[in-house]
């Protein structure tokens, strides 16, 4: 099984508790639902652009705002378009899986990975490791930075991966730490040709929203790593020699871990400067009515900021889930007193929020 080496030092388990500390102020922090509802799809919007320009995408802030929210064709740039929209519509399986009970597999990274690589197509099948050797090049030089494992050892190490990430988790290890350490070992592992950093971070993702450091989905780690990569790559490359074989699973990781807690702080802090902002405007506290709410019907309330009436469609896109499940997912939304139905018609059927959250939303 994959062991992680690593010290929490001093400085670490200070870091770990300064963000337990912000999680808890910024979770009780006053928090509209228009607020929320703005703030989560920015954060997503955020994640996509920077997440995608990390491995070279040619599209900026605004037009990946167009081409996702828009539907707007960007001349030329066919590929960076499919790629924004297959990070878009991971980014929805994570917040779709954030509350799933049953643990993370190796299923569930095949199904993120398969949405990044077919620019989000829900019936995309799940990506199969590679069958060949890949190798990471220096763009300039064309040297050869990394050399990963061979094809034949990635099931095994993709396994080990994911029992590490159940055991873990019942070990108590702080999510933080299991964030950083699985995102190490996937791009060390590196199972596909294409698509392992995109991976490695939706994987960090679904971590930290399952391990409670979610923050109502209202941040992005995307953009830290963005604008500094030359100290992203240089945390993330340990080891005497790039080969995987001769040492990069057994090398020290502590600086890596300690670089990706610190983003997560620099994050935290943001998002905390938004929300006081919010409150210094004098907007009302309606953080009670928000909390009674589930996390999926928190992510949903960003649609509604588009159009007040969706149908079941809009919340299988928006999730990037099956038809059926959306359609029985509204049905429950309607029963727990979040949706009404507008249109009872079987074929256009229409949906918007409950008179009390609309006006929560909306004003």
């Amino acid at each position: 099984m994959f062991k992680p080496n690593f010290v929490i030092a001093p400085e670490l388990a200070t870091v770990l508790m300064r963000l337990e500390a912000l999680k808890f102020e910024i979770n009780g922090l006053p928090l509209t639902p228009g607020m929320l509802a703005s703030l989560r799809e920015s954060a997503r919007l955020t994640s996509t652009h920077y997440s995608t320009q990390i491995e070279g995408n040619r599209l900026s802030n605004n037009e990946v705002a167009q081409v996702i929210q828009q539907d707007k064709r960007i001349p030329n740039r066919e590929r960076d378009e499919k790629e924004v929209l297959g990070y878009y519509a991971a980014l929805g399986m994570v917040e779709q899986a954030s509350t799933a009970a049953n643990p993370i597999t190796e299923l569930t990274i095949q199904k993120l990975h398969a949405l990044v690589m077919n620019g989000g197509k829900a019936t995309a099948k799940p990506s199969a490791y590679r069958d060949g050797q890949n190798a990471i090049y220096n763009g300039l030089t064309g040297q050869i930075v990394y050399l990963p494992p061979e094809a034949k050892d990635v099931p095994t190490l993709m396994k080990d991966l994911v029992d590490w990430l159940i055991q873990s988790d019942q070990n108590s290890m702080p999510c933080p730490l299991r964030a950083a350490n699985a995102h190490y070992q996937f791009a060390t592992i590196h199972p596909y040709y294409d698509g392992n950093g995109r991976t490695a971070r939706l994987l960090t993702t679904l971590i930290l929203h399952r391990g409670g450091f979610d923050l109502k989905g209202i941040y992005s780690l995307d953009e830290y790593y963005a604008k500094n990569l030359d100290a992203y790559y240089q945390a993330i490359t340990v080891g005497p020699s790039h080969n995987y074989y001769e040492g990069r699973a057994e090398a020290t990781i502590t600086e890596w871990v300690t670089y990706f807690c610190l983003g997560m702080i620099e994050s935290f802090e943001a998002v905390k400067r938004h929300a006081l902002a919010a409150q210094a405007q004098g907007l009302p506290d309606e953080s009670e009515k928000l909390r009674d709410l589930s996390a999926q019907q928190r992510a949903a309330l960003s649609l509604f900021k588009k159009k007040r009436r969706i149908s079941s469609h809009d919340i299988q896109a928006h999730f990037n889930i099956q038809p059926s499940t959306a359609r029985a997912l509204c049905q429950r939304w309607v029963e727990e007193n979040f949706l009404v139905i507008t249109n009872p018609s079987r074929k256009a059927r229409m949906y918007s929020l409950t008179p009390e959250l609309d006006k929560l939303l909306f004003g």
